[in-house]
């Protein structure tokens, strides 16, 4: 079959809300960034500002493995009541998908109603750390699992003094997912919104609770997340530089899924690639970017020509570089959206990266 094909039958199928696996794309289809092909198991240089293929084999990090002498961080657990907030309160939940505006294409009519909802978040503290020192830290959307998930990762590479020694809050979302849903008005949305809520209500929680206390350096704050959670990590860090200046993508949702439309940024994420990396000037922002040869394809009712996560990693990818951005993009073969085998291989190379250059603030 060929891929044109194939990708109308996606097309198709995604219309008549049956699910259909997208097709697989090729590192050097048209289209595609230059990219390094890396061998089996390999991660890139350190040091390195580009584009990687890796896979269709991985071989699981070691730094996954628990290691004999090496201290291990804890993991404390706490939750946010919706009603006990200030913002994103009450949440949202959609009645049915939507339709699209016949006097817009790049957005649904969505009939949504209000929600209350408890926030989970899981906290890991490193070990070792001083009550009242000023800790660096990564805030990692879709939590709270990834505090324990990630432990053993986490106290390898602080061990071995490959990461500074960061507290990582995983932050549970509000519900749902895309457009009429809280955890997409919380994600996908371009502006500064979900950043100044993990600023007013989750760290100051996390720091009473867990009795840390938190960096205000934007140097030493990362945010990190997959799909629509890779796309809120990059807009806290666009819309918010003053607080974020590293950030972790795994199949980033760079298309257009923003809701309600905004004609400020009518392509919602798109735009990143689209017009706002291009068109502004180069920010303080390092950037990892990965996804899957069979990443998602237009994968609801929209078809705007911008809802495929393979071209706007791509584009994402030559943007940066065309601007001069320090990032790092992995073109995972055999992965699917989210990249999960491919990540029991780069997740912690991908984490060193991200923090490679940190220093604290001196005089403090």
């Amino acid at each position: 079959m060929s891929k044109s094909m194939m990708m109308l039958l996606v097309a198709v199928a995604a219309c008549s809300g049956v699910s259909a696996q997208p097709p697989t794309r090729k590192f050097d289809d048209p289209g595609a960034p230059p990219f390094t092909v890396l061998k089996e198991g390999e991660d890139p240089p350190l040091d390195a500002y580009d584009n990687f293929v890796i896979g269709p084999n991985y071989v699981p990090a070691p730094e996954r493995k628990k290691v004999e002498g090496v201290p291990e961080g804890k993991v404390v657990q706490l939750a946010i009541d919706s009603k006990e907030t200030k913002l994103f309160n009450p949440g949202i939940a959609r009645d049915a998908f939507g339709k699209v505006d016949p006097s817009n294409p790049k957005t649904l009519i969505v009939e949504t109603h209000p929600i209350d909802y408890t926030r989970k978040i899981g906290v890991y503290i490193p070990a070792g750390y001083r009550p009242g020192s000023e800790a660096p830290f990564m805030v990692v959307h879709d939590g709270p699992g990834q505090a324990s998930g990630y432990r053993t990762i986490l106290d390898n590479l602080i061990h071995q003094k490959r990461i500074p020694p960061i507290v990582v809050i995983a932050v549970g979302n509000g519900g749902g997912d895309a457009q009429g849903h809280e955890r997409g008005k919380e994600y996908d949305r371009m502006n500064g919104d979900y950043a100044e809520y993990i600023e007013a209500e989750v760290l100051p929680r996390v720091e009473a609770h867990c009795g840390v206390k938190l960096t205000k350096d934007p140097d030493g704050r990362a945010a990190m997340g997959n799909s629509s959670g890779g796309s809120a990590a990059l807009i806290m860090a666009w819309f918010r530089n003053d607080l974020y200046h590293r950030v972790l993508t795994t199949s980033g949702t760079f298309v257009n899924q923003a809701w309600p439309f905004d004609p400020k940024y009518p392509d919602g994420a798109w735009g990143f690639h689209e017009t706002l990396i291009p068109n502004g000037p180069r920010k303080p922002i390092r950037l990892f970017l990965s996804v899957g040869d069979a990443d998602l394809l237009n994968p609801n009712v929209m078809r705007d020509g911008m809802h495929d996560w393979v071209q706007a990693n791509h584009r994402m990818a030559k943007a940066l570089k065309a601007k001069g951005y320090e990032y790092q993009y992995l073109f995972c073969r055999g992965a699917r959206h989210s990249v999960s085998n491919a990540q029991q291989q780069f997740l912690p190379h991908a984490i060193e990266w991200v923090w490679k250059g940190y220093a604290p603030r001196t005089g403090r």
